[in-house]
């Protein structure tokens, strides 16, 4: 079977981006650089980003274009007498599975106050009654299974239609939809009064804010993002490797795709900090900055229905742009391996992710009380996927690209290099080879204590 191509260089970039693009870059990130020093913080991600984040991507890619194949077929290919490598394949498909079976229910919450702003709920409700919207949400099996499932049918309905036709020509209207969005989202916010307060709150470098936080605490929470933010480790880049061409630099490419993803998160903030100092509302309240304290500050101004309804468009778009991307990987992750076409693997996959999906949607009421490892249903997969798979999946990439029991650097070097612009040094060997997986160590054992 002919193995299937992106059209364009930018179908390739926003397909890239929009995997990378997610919730955590519109609340967690803002929240992080409020309470981390400002500017200060924005500084030092940036430097992780640069030194982790664009190395373990431009390598994901590597495997992934060189090898033309999805998660355990890549190592068959390129290191086929050390089958052990293919572990990670299994892993990573793993892990791929255990993402969408909670990240559709919560891109479902999405839909949901982009369904409640659009049709009117919030209009005229008081403040205080807010908070109740969100958890007769989470309490009502029927209104998230629903939601959960037409992410899950409309992400695999997307995909029938293939690389070209279906990904593709989806996420570029997405993509673009969102880059639209954010920006008009952004300069309403900046035109609110108080909005230079937030902006300041934001931006500006605060040794105060620093020191408070302690310098260590924030730099390891700068590489946390910087590494989390590009979902590495599991494969969810490496397909789109297999599918783009030779004419450009992956470097030149994990750039491109890095400052998208970074524009995304930096803009987010110019959104959120703005109108919360404006209406007085706080700004640091994590998890439920998005579904109890926006909704408050889109209530109390002036147009709130229009504009609560485009940023929960924006959510929305923000996270099916993932989902797609991550069911991309699943199908070709079965198509390769199993000889299926693309007809029953989105079937199949359909089917299974409904019902494995479930348990994250009655994990909120019905099964409320169960406990896995003694998390909550969603706590436990995202523990699984993000402190574990994650960053031990890019550990082993990292040592597959850059040891000679793998891959090794040559080769790696040679397909990174491949193409028009910014290309890799072989300098950077030994920072690759013995300060990366330090580095990628620390996220790891962070994760876990």
């Amino acid at each position: 079977m002919e193995r299937e191509s992106f059209k364009s260089r930018a179908g390739f970039l926003l397909v890239s981006a929009g995997c990378a693009i997610g919730i955590g870059n519109v609340w967690k990130f803002p929240w992080l650089v409020g309470q981390n020093g400002g500017g200060l913080f924005v500084l030092i991600y940036l430097l992780f980003l640069a030194v982790l984040g664009l190395p373990v991507l431009s390598m994901e890619l590597a495997v992934g274009r060189a090898s033309r194949q999805s998660a355990v077929g890549a190592y068959k290919v390129l290191k086929p007498e050390a089958p052990a490598w293919q572990l990670h394949g299994w892993a990573s498909m793993l892990g791929n599975y255990v993402l969408m079976m909670f990240y559709t229910t919560v891109s479902g919450w999405m839909l949901s106050y982009f369904v409640k702003f659009a049709t009117g709920t919030f209009d005229g409700m008081q403040l205080e009654k807010v908070d109740a919207v969100f958890g007769a949400m989470l309490g009502d099996p029927k209104e998230m299974g629903l939601m959960m499932a037409i992410t899950v049918v409309g992400g695999f309905l997307v995909l029938a239609f293939g690389v070209r036709k279906g990904l593709e020509k989806i996420t570029k209207v997405m993509m673009t939809g969102l880059l639209v969005l954010i920006v008009v989202l952004a300069v309403h916010s900046l035109m609110l009064p108080n909005a230079s307060k937030g902006t300041a709150f934001y931006l500006l470098p605060s040794f105060e804010r620093l020191t408070a936080s302690g310098f260590g605490n924030v730099a390891v929470a700068a590489m946390n993002q910087a590494f989390f933010t590009l979902s590495l480790g599991i494969g969810s880049m490496e397909i789109f490797g297999s599918y783009m061409s030779d004419d450009h630099t992956l470097v030149s490419e994990s750039v491109r795709i890095v400052a998208l993803d970074t524009f995304v998160a930096l803009v987010s903030g110019l959104i959120i900090f703005p109108a919360c100092f404006s209406f007085g509302v706080d700004a640091g309240a994590g998890p439920a900055l998005i579904f109890i304290t926006l909704p408050r500050v889109f209530i109390s101004m002036e147009g709130g229905r229009l504009w609560g309804t485009l940023f929960f468009l924006f959510m929305t778009f923000a996270s099916f742009s993932t989902v797609i991307a991550v069911f991309e990987n699943i199908l070709a992750f079965c198509m390769d391996n199993w000889g299926w076409d693309r007809k029953k693997a989105v079937w199949a996959n359909c089917i299974f992710m409904l019902i494995a999906s479930m348990p994250c949607v009655l994990g909120f009421n019905v099964w409320k009380d169960v406990r896995i490892f003694g998390r909550e249903v969603l706590d436990s997969e995202d523990f699984l996927v993000s402190n574990l798979l994650l960053p031990i999946g890019s550990l082993v990439y990292l040592l597959f690209c850059v040891t000679k029991w793998g891959w090794g650097y040559d080769k790696f070097l040679a397909e990174c290099n491949k193409g028009k612009g910014m290309m890799m040094a072989r300098a950077y060997k030994p920072f690759l080879q013995f300060v990366l997986p330090l580095l990628i160590l620390v996220v790891l054992i962070q994760g876990l204590m």
